[in-house]
């Protein structure tokens, strides 16, 4: 049997604006898309501190050692990138270094001058390749695969550091405005080893201060930061919370100014509050189950592709995410310069197709897969409807919950524990880096490190090569579907950012990936 001869799939939008609708269906730039009127215009205040309700403890604070997606909030207030990207289109543009290819193997850094460490130290050439050397060669590192194209780096200059590729990539500057490209202390790291997993130096805006587990998390204003006049807050408090309904409650009662990441069922409850700002843009944050494809019932093709078409995506919308979000069908939205609908349309939801996978795959009628997924509220209620999908066409979940981070290194990490995790992909600037990460072998959310196809792997390398969108996008074509008709992953929905923001605070911007960034935050 053909499981790929029809379909499409709905998608289940959200109630946005006019404006705002029509800008994410057709992919534009709008900024901020936050549906509170608009802050009046003026200078920035400097000082306060500034209190957020994090819904996720991180798994490090060494950008080079985490593995969760929800560190990046608390990592760029610590680390600055020699890269940065546009919040609205993701394009990159440059952070602690400008750049340019001097050939299309040849990139060249110029780091900007006045730049130092929390510790004092210097941010020149020397430090930024330790840094590259490290991210790429390091035993801990988990961005190696993001480096995988560069062949060496070389100090040529001062402030100049040369990146020699073993092919073309266009997407090394993407990478750099991501965790391979933030600049730690090398003093630090050889000092520290792995205590700076929780003791981190970068060169961002703000230094570290303290971090008590799953309670709270503090960093202070860098005085000597490179960029004048930034920040403008004295310091952040990060407080842990995950229950989500509690988070919002802190921001409610003005114990916390700005919550994150909520789930869409509280969009009623921040509107009707009159002390707080929602503020709603679409993001490439991805509900998805990963899949350790290189054992047990997993490495059986079938019931992969069984899974996939047991997914009812538009019920799983409407129960699990309040209604806002859009059916997926792969790992990048309907708005993305990179999306396939042909693809997107190989699973639609057909339980009949999925039993009979599930026959087909010689494992019997019932197979049993162990599942890992997070303890929060929202996500026990997304868990048991993945439970119950399955089961209606004969995989039997059986799930195991915890913290975000605690999950994650036990799916991901060396104990390889269960065969999936019910989880999110929080995006990346160019697809090639989700893709990289996820399938290429050896790379850290390939939860087995095993290989997928050849074919897959030489287009990993072409995606990067390319030089032209038209041409990229040919590849990730074919790329998506070898991913998709290999059921490499079972991709649910984008979920839609919605925050809650208190009245003492003006000036946050969302941005494309879902993760906030707190530099712009100042004083009402």
């Amino acid at each position: 049997m053909n499981p790929f001869e029809k379909s499409s799939f709905d998608v289940v939008m959200p109630l946005l604006p006019r404006r705002q609708l029509m800008a994410w269906l057709g992919g534009l730039a709008l900024g901020s898309l936050s549906t509170a009127p608009a802050w009046a215009q003026g200078a920035a205040k400097r000082g306060g501190v500034l209190r957020v309700a994090a819904w996720s403890n991180p798994s490090s604070l060494d950008p080079a050692t985490g593995g969760s997606g929800a560190d990046h909030s608390f990592l760029w207030t610590i680390y600055d990138t020699l890269v940065e990207w546009d919040y609205d289109t993701l394009r990159t543009r440059p952070g602690m270094a400008e750049y340019r290819f001097s050939d299309p193997k040849t990139l060249i850094l110029s780091i900007k001058p006045g730049i130092s460490f929390h510790d004092g130290t210097t941010c020149d050439a020397a430090a930024v390749k330790f840094n590259l050397d490290r991210n790429r060669e390091d035993a801990r590192s988990n961005v190696k695969a993001d480096l995988g194209a560069v062949e060496s780096v070389e100090v040529t200059g001062p402030l100049q550091v040369t990146v020699k590729l073993k092919q073309p990539d266009v997407t090394i500057p993407a990478v750099l405005s991501d965790r391979a490209g933030m600049m730690v202390s090398p003093k630090a790291v050889q000092a520290l080893g792995n205590e700076l997993d929780r003791k981190p130096v970068g060169a961002g805006p703000w230094k570290f201060v303290s971090w008590a587990d799953n309670q709270k998390i503090v960093v202070t204003r860098n005085e000597t930061y490179w960029r004048k006049g930034l920040p403008h807050m004295d310091g952040i408090e990060f407080s842990i919370i995950a229950d989500q309904a509690t988070a919002l409650r802190t921001v409610t009662a003005g114990q916390n100014d700005f919550a994150y990441s909520l789930s869409a069922r509280y969009k009623p409850l921040i509107e009707r509050a009159k002390n707080l700002k929602l503020i709603t843009a679409p993001t490439l944050y991805l509900y998805q189950i990963y899949l350790n494809w290189s054992r047990g019932p997993l490495s059986n093709p079938k019931i992969r592709q069984a899974m996939n078409f047991a997914i009812d995506r538009k019920a799983f919308i409407a129960a699990g995410m309040g209604g806002l979000g859009e059916a997926a069908g792969m790992q990048l939205p309907s708005a993305h310069w990179a999306y396939d609908k042909n693809v997107a349309g190989l699973y639609p939801h057909d339980p009949e197709r999925a039993r009979k996978l599930v026959g087909e795959s010689g494992l019997g009628s019932n197979v049993e897969i162990t599942v890992c997924g997070w303890n929060d509220q929202d996500s026990l209620r997304r868990n048991e409807i993945i439970m119950e999908q399955l089961g209606k066409v004969g995989i039997r979940c059986k799930f195991t919950v915890g913290t975000v981070a605690e999950v994650s290194g036990q799916f991901f990490g060396n104990e390889k524990k269960f065969d999936a995790a019910l989880s999110a992909w929080t995006g990346r600037p160019d697809p090639s880096m989700t893709y990289a990460l996820m399938y290429a072998k050896d790379a850290y959310y390939n939860a087995g490190r095993a290989d997928t196809t050849p074919e897959i792997d030489a287009l990993l390398g072409e995606s990067r090569a390319k030089q032209t969108t038209d041409e990229r996008r040919v590849v990730f074509s074919k790329l998506q579907r070898l991913i998709m008709e290999g059921a490499y992953c079972v991709p649910l929905a984008f979920q839609f950012e919605v925050d809650a923001q208190g009245p003492l605070i003006k000036g946050y911007k969302p941005d494309l990936l879902g993760k906030p960034k707190f530099i712009d935050i100042s004083a009402a």
